[in-house]
């Protein structure tokens, strides 16, 4: 069954948030797709580029989806199925599209049209579960914006992060299983800022752990439901995003702040704000399983959200209707204004 939304709610929630750190929620697939389309049943990764454009990256039929601000079309790419199991992407700062493909086990570098630039791993060749060597189901890349290195998230049967060179040449690898500073529990997405501080999602130990570029640990931020993923701000705002899945069990479907959620921190880790407070739901300010996330240079968060694997079908119990077509992408659209804050990561 459907659980039930309390509709008395929805106007309130269509802005998350207070203060100088609200955001109106979209609430239901932003974008002017043509009729027919859609955007498959999973959107597992967004990502804008210089000009605010947004980068589409799904497991539907058109697995690459381009849309200017508006939401207007303006190309797509990957209708012959190029990608087997779609799961991160990034525009880097020369316009190049970086996607990774969990199932094919390898992080590709496309022109913005499409155009095969770079692989880096083997197709259809994983590496040992646990070995610690590139790639196990891998599942995000970040970019170095000064240095232009990449830094690797492989985390569905591994647990470790891999840096390469611009051109692909692996430079060193870090991290291991468990619960410790350093070590991880599903290392599902990554980020970097200016500074070249890495952020990393690891999700299962419900925390986001932060490296300096050589790999040292420099401290860690708790208090999260599962974080799934973790971009920064482009504003100059020095905030960093953090999306969540429901943390919660089936037996407690209503429970309250456990996501799914977004949640604002600075770059010192303190949190400024909390979008969602309830549990899943359809209604405007609710999610069902954030999965990629991206912010352009206004300030405005865009949210993919898995349909099938990452919620309710599988995760909340039967709670939620499998013949229910939900929603994969929302726009945050920011509201308030957001003051500057220094950079740098700071304290435990």
């Amino acid at each position: 069954m459907q659980r039930p939304e309390d509709g008395a709610e929805e106007e309130r929630m269509t802005t998350l948030g207070a203060g100088e750190y609200r955001y109106r929620v979209s609430g239901k697939d932003w974008g002017n797709l043509p009729a027919g389309w859609g955007y498959g049943s999973e959107v597992t990764a967004v990502a804008v580029d210089a000009r605010d454009n947004l980068y589409v990256f799904s497991r539907g039929e058109r697995q690459v989806v381009v849309l200017d601000p508006n939401g207007d079309v303006l190309r797509t790419w990957g209708e012959e199925r190029m990608f087997d199991n779609p799961h991160g992407a990034l525009i880097g700062p020369d316009g190049s599209v970086y996607v990774v493909d969990k199932g094919e086990h390898v992080v590709q570098k496309f022109t913005p049209e499409g155009d095969l630039l770079m692989t880096i791993g083997s197709r259809g060749r994983p590496s040992p579960p646990m070995s610690g060597e590139p790639f196990s189901f891998p599942t995000h890349v970040a970019l170095d914006p000064v240095t232009g290195d990449l830094y690797v998230s492989d985390g569905y049967s591994n647990a470790r992060v891999h840096k390469y060179s611009p051109d692909g040449n692996h430079l060193f690898s870090w991290g291991e299983s468990g619960t410790d500073p350093g070590q991880f529990n599903l290392v599902h997405n990554i980020a970097t800022d200016r500074d070249g501080w890495v952020y990393v999602a690891d999700r299962q130990n419900k925390r986001i752990q932060i490296f300096d570029s050589t790999g040292r640990y420099e401290t860690q931020w708790v208090n999260l439901a599962r974080a799934n993923c973790v971009c920064l701000d482009r504003t100059g705002d020095g905030l960093v995003y953090v999306a969540e899945l429901y943390s919660g069990v089936a037996t407690n479907v209503t429970g309250m702040r456990i996501g799914p959620r977004i949640t604002v921190l600075d770059r010192q880790g303190n949190v400024k704000a909390r979008l969602g407070e309830h549990s899943f739901g359809a209604a405007p300010g609710r999610f069902y399983a954030p999965h990629g996330m991206a912010a352009d240079s206004r300030g405005n968060i865009y949210l993919a959200e898995s349909s099938l694997s990452e919620t309710g079908h599988d995760r909340y119990g039967g709670t939620v209707d499998r013949s229910q077509e939900l929603r994969s992408l929302q726009k945050l659209v920011r509201v308030g204004t957001v003051p500057h804050h220094p950079t740098g990561p700071e304290g435990a």
